[in-house]
């Protein structure tokens, strides 16, 4: 079953492909988790390298990226991790953590995105080769999570290359800044060290 905002995020039992455990939430900082199709996904892949590509002016923003595959670790390695991803990677296999998202398999939606989004296919093929197109049925979601843990936004692919636009995981870090910003206490005169010395 989809899970819809605002609700708290499932635990993840699930390490990364370095073996360390993978917690989401409560970690003082916004993360956007990525369930993908298959390590060898040619719209996976393409999403990947821009989540690299972007990773550093995200990540200063307060944002941890995890990446979920249906696919195994030896995959994963494989196709994913061949290059260092500078966020966390984790192989479910056996589709445990996508089921608890309320992640899809869709055969006609798989075959929608090969027909639909053929530049991103493309793209994606260079940096898997022919790999690429014998590929798992499951869709791609993406959940926009808060530092408490909670799901802020859902995003449930319509295909098998449909993911949340990057504009919106900027507008939802920058949410997160104006209001972290609300809760700091802004400093008065009487406060500053200046004015302590003044007055005494």
């Amino acid at each position: 079953m989809k899970l819809l905002a605002p609700a708290t995020a499932p635990a993840l039992d699930l390490v990364d492909i370095y073996g360390l455990p993978i917690n989401i939430g409560r970690t003082g900082r916004r993360t956007l988790l990525s369930f993908f199709r298959d390590a060898a996904c040619p719209f996976c892949n393409f999403r990947v390298y821009e989540l690299t590509h972007h990773h550093q002016s995200l990540s200063s923003l307060g944002l941890d990226i995890v990446a979920v595959f249906g696919s195994s670790q030896a995959e994963v390695l494989r196709f994913v991790a061949r290059h260092p991803r500078p966020f966390r990677v984790a192989a479910d296999p056996v589709g445990q953590s996508h089921a608890r998202y309320g992640i899809e398999r869709s055969l006609l939606r798989k075959l929608k995105a090969i027909v639909t989004r053929v530049p991103t296919l493309l793209r994606g093929l260079r940096i898997v080769g022919l790999a690429g197109l014998n590929t798992n049925n499951l869709m791609p979601a993406d959940f926009l999570i808060d530092e408490d843990g909670r799901i802020v936004e859902t995003w449930y692919g319509s295909d098998a290359g449909d993911r949340i636009p990057l504009e919106r995981v900027e507008l939802f870090l920058a949410r997160g800044l104006i209001a972290r910003a609300a809760k700091t206490p802004v400093p008065t005169a009487e406060s500053t060290p200046v004015a302590r010395r003044a007055s005494a």
